[in-house]
């Protein structure tokens, strides 16, 4: 039997499947600047603002669908991108507002998850060599820095007010979380280890916590970073803060630390790589096929019970590359055999063979639904499974493309 994450006949067909993504979600950009919440069958949702969060994610996409050297990549990827320079960005108080109405009218605040996926675009961005992306990653870094970094406690503040004014008192992991994806990035892209050391300052955090907590993270916490379990108890569902340790957080937080453990700062450290392995332990016990039925559940109460059961897209992907990463470093049989199984399921249940990409949410028996996740907002997810297998653990994922793939 081959072992596929390692296979260069699956390696092809990862390589079909990333292009037919990138085909899937071409109707994304915008042509007032940004990218579009795509429905379904790839169409642009009508009347929904625009969105920081997913031109972002299609920037990134689509700049290393550039560097994959996919024709009709790179315009999709500038025009998504110009969102970023253009409409979404607050020209007044800094930072970038979270979406904007089709009348102009921005929504409210300013959110650390957000102002973590520009940098992560705008560093894939610069990477493909995009115009205007140099500065806008310049600009996105010293934002950050400016107002959600806290270099006291080593974490990032959460949610301001639009003028940068008042901060909230919440603190989440959620956050940090793609902040140690952006700034891993951001070290990759520029050289600049001291993001690197940020990143590791993090990662420190979560897995002290995770690992007092029988490696279920607490998401939640107020502004002295004590956490609150019973946050969101009556929204269990919520899309970016549900109640309850999140399944696919484990996951995602597995491969994290992997990538930090091999940045030239890390050093394979031990702590990292032992809590890869134990965090990618818990999430599957607690969260694959509990209930009877294939897939991953969404989240568990703070004993390992299932909360909410649906399953999310984004999950089986985290899972997919979490084991891909396993893989590469251990080289054990076991996490081959998770990723060929994830992967047998997604193809199951997760992919849309008629309409193509991924349904981003099936129901406890694996049908299509869309109460968190309604339509096929964007590719993020879904295409970084396409490439974890196919790269190192180091460089991140648009400079590794670039020096590996092309």
């Amino acid at each position: 039997m081959s072992v596929w994450p390692t296979s260069q006949a699956h390696h092809r067909w990862l390589d079909q499947h990333s292009r037919d993504l990138l085909a899937f979600g071409r109707r994304t950009a915008d042509p007032g600047g940004g990218a579009r919440w795509l429905d379904g069958a790839g169409v642009p949702v009508p009347g929904r603002p625009a969105s920081l969060l997913i031109s972002s994610r299609m920037t990134h996409v689509y700049a290393i669908g550039a560097l994959l050297g996919v024709p009709g990549a790179g315009p999709v990827a500038r025009q998504a991108m110009a969102g970023l320079t253009g409409r979404l960005r607050d020209t007044t108080h800094g930072g970038w507002f979270s979406s904007v109405a089709d009348d102009g009218t921005p929504e409210p605040g300013k959110s650390c998850y957000d102002h973590a996926f520009v940098m992560l675009a705008a560093s894939s961005a610069a990477q493909a060599g995009l115009p205007g992306a140099a500065g806008l990653l310049d600009d996105a870094c010293a934002v950050f820095l400016r107002r959600f970094w806290d270099e006291r406690a080593g974490m990032c503040a959460d949610t301001w007010d639009t003028a940068f004014t008042t901060l909230d008192d919440y603190r989440g992991i959620n956050a940090n979380m793609h902040t140690v994806e952006a700034m891993l990035s951001v070290a990759s892209v520029t050289g600049d280890q001291a993001w690197t050391e940020r990143a590791l300052r993090i990662c420190r955090f979560v897995v002290t916590t995770a690992e007092a907590h029988h490696w279920r993270i607490p998401e939640h916490y107020d502004r002295d970073w004590a956490p609150l379990p019973e946050f969101n108890a009556d929204k269990p569902d919520h899309p970016f803060k549900p109640y309850g340790a999140t399944i696919g957080h484990g996951l995602e937080w597995s491969r994290l630390l992997l990538h930090a453990a091999a940045s030239p700062v890390g050093g394979n450290a031990e702590w990292l790589t032992t809590a890869a392995r134990e965090l990618f332990d818990r999430a599957v016990a607690d969260g694959w096929a509990v209930d009877g039925a294939p897939g991953f559940v969404y989240t568990t109460d703070w004993s390992g019970r299932p909360v909410v059961r649906d399953r999310m897209h984004w999950v089986a992907a985290e899972g997919i590359n979490a084991a891909a990463a396993l893989y590469a470093l251990t080289g054990e049989q076991v996490y081959a055999d998770r990723y060929r199984e994830w992967w047998d399921y997604t193809a199951e249940f997760l992919i849309d063979h008629e309409r193509g990409s991924w349904f981003h949410q099936l129901d406890d028996a694996n049908v299509p639904t869309d109460t968190v996740w309604p339509g096929k907002a964007d590719l993020y997810h879904a295409f970084q499974a396409t490439l974890g297998p196919r790269v190192p653990l180091w460089p991140m994922l648009a400079t590794a493309v670039h020096f590996m793939l092309t």
